[in-house]
């Protein structure tokens, strides 16, 4: 099992989470809503007066816990319908394996 980190700017979250729901190799994930900090910050384009006073930028974490056969088509479907021609920057992301998963 994988799980699968996405970071996104808050205006792509319905886009995105659409796209995921559409995909049969995702079954469910969890959303969260985050603050980015970084160098990388101070060049966004899409960066707000507010943003650049306060020193963040709100950002969206959507965690999915995957199949590890899953996890290269879910990334080349992303890339291919959200990536960067989409959003600017595309979609930071990264990739962890999960020992174990279930319900208690």
């Amino acid at each position: 099992m994988k799980q699968l980190t996405l970071i996104v700017r808050s205006r792509i979250q319905q886009d995105l989470t659409d796209q995921l729901r559409m995909m049969e190799q995702i079954h469910g994930f969890t959303l969260s809503h985050v603050e980015g900090h970084g160098e990388q910050a101070e060049g966004d384009p899409f960066l707000s007066a507010r943003d650049k006073v306060v020193g963040y930028t709100p950002r969206i974490r959507i965690d999915v816990v995957l199949r590890a056969v899953d996890l290269d088509i879910v990334l080349q479907e992303l890339k291919k319908t959200m990536g960067e021609s989409k959003n600017g920057k595309g979609i930071f992301y990264w990739v962890a394996a999960v020992d174990q998963s279930g319900h208690l």
